[in-house]
């Protein structure tokens, strides 16, 4: 399910990834003020309503592509609800270290468990409310202050912050974040309009364009999106079927992305 239905691919291999800046490159003395102009849009994001059209792989196992109903409201609440007839197949939400998973269709429930563990659980990606938010709205990895950069040619800079490399390109006089390292995971932006992406690509692995087993690659389109518009509170605290059971995280990790 995850990350909650990101990108929209049919095929078990996507399109070849985008190349980011390699070597040295040259100094870059005005890299803070390049970072803060690229990021102000996403850091500016307090809640955030989208549809995410979702599909690829992800941790190894095809993603379906699947159309979820995604809010964030910051610093750490997320909810993922992936809509059909009559239920919901499944809802999601988060806030702050506590999750529910409601599998309305099944009449099970998971509560209390971390976000990041349930997410893992459900899709194979282990990644928290606020890592989604920061993703999703096109602030890469939700990085600190930058304390480096460089540039290199084609109008493209790199800028360290923590642990986290980000990579910015020049495009109608201003930077824009293109995309973002951090550990083993990458993601892309692409299809930008007032200065947001509207198109994300989420890839594991330092050799994830090889194809290899076990790699994530999910392609995310954003559509219907609503920012900083107040989102209803009952989204983040949905009811629970009175008749619901419990479900473990080893079994939703069986039952393999979406608990399809």
């Amino acid at each position: 399910m995850l990350v909650v239905a990101l990108m929209v691919v049919a095929t078990a291999c996507g399109p070849k990834l985008p190349s980011l800046p390699t070597g040295t490159g040259s100094a870059f003395p005005e890299y803070a003020t390049a970072y803060h102009q690229a990021v102000e849009a996403c850091r500016g994001v307090r809640t955030f309503a989208a549809v995410l059209t979702i599909a690829g792989r992800a941790a190894g196992q095809r993603f379906p592509r699947a159309n979820i109903d995604a809010g964030f409201e910051a610093p750490d609440k997320a909810m993922l609800e992936l809509p059909a007839p009559g239920r919901p197949i499944f809802t999601f939400v988060a806030s702050g270290h506590s999750s529910t998973l409601i599998l309305a269709r099944d009449g099970r429930v998971l509560e209390g468990a971390p976000p990041a563990d349930t997410l893992e659980a459900l899709t194979g990606i282990r990644l928290g409310p606020a890592d989604l938010r920061a993703i999703i709205t096109g602030c890469g990895f939700g990085s600190g202050e930058p304390t480096g950069g460089r540039t290199y040619a084609g109008g493209t800079a790199s800028i360290d912050a923590g642990d986290v490399v980000s990579y910015l390109a020049r495009r109608d006089d201003r930077w824009h974040l293109i995309a973002a390292s951090r550990g083993p995971w990458d993601v892309f932006y692409d299809e930008f309009a007032a200065g947001r992406p509207a198109a994300v690509r989420l890839v594991s692995g330092p050799d994830a364009s090889r194809g290899h087993r076990g790699r994530t690659d999910l392609r995310i389109r954003l559509s219907q999106v609503d920012i900083n518009q107040p989102i209803d509170a009952r989204a983040f605290s949905p009811e629970i079927p009175a008749a619901a059971k419990p479900i473990t995280l080893d079994e939703l990790r069986q039952a393999g992305p979406l608990g399809r």
